[in-house]
């Protein structure tokens, strides 16, 4: 599979989510086993009107999503991979009115368990927050034919 396909991929499974779909996530990097989303900075995920800081809930989303697409990217076949665990350490809040985007990886893929790392960051700054995740593997048949069609543009 290639980076295009894994993008494609990842921005149609992204679209099937209301939570990502309302913050406007989007995948903007892809190669195997790796991923880049975004988080655009609008007035719907300011947590402090005062200050324009994204409310932590909205990151806590971008990781989520950025940690539980990235199987997308490992996997040949896709499946659904729900969280079984997201461990998220904050380090400082988000510049405003600047995108935000995720970083993350897969280091380990065992028959059941997906292991996920994941920082959020803007550009030309520093780290936002990290997590680490775990992720179940439920196998290509437990979701529905349409649903995988969906996602793979019907290549499985």
């Amino acid at each position: 599979m290639n980076d295009e396909t894994r993008i494609t991929r990842v921005n149609r499974f992204i679209s099937t989510l209301n939570q990502a779909r309302q913050l406007g996530l989007n995948a903007i990097e892809a190669s195997k086993g790796h991923l880049v989303v975004e988080l655009p900075y609008s007035d719907a995920i300011i947590g402090n009107p005062d200050t324009g800081v994204i409310h932590g809930g909205a990151i806590t989303t971008l990781m989520d999503t950025a940690s539980g697409s990235v199987m997308i990217c490992a996997l040949e076949d896709f499946e659904l991979c729900p969280t079984l665990d997201l461990r998220v350490d904050y380090m400082r809040p988000a510049e405003p009115r600047k995108p935000v985007y995720a970083r993350a990886e897969t280091y380990k893929i065992t028959r059941n368990i997906i292991f996920t790392r994941c920082e959020a960051y803007q550009e030309g700054g520093e780290t936002i927050a990290n997590c680490v995740g775990t992720f179940m593997r439920i196998g290509k048949e437990a979701s529905p034919k349409s649903y995988r069609d969906l996602i793979t543009g019907g290549a499985e």
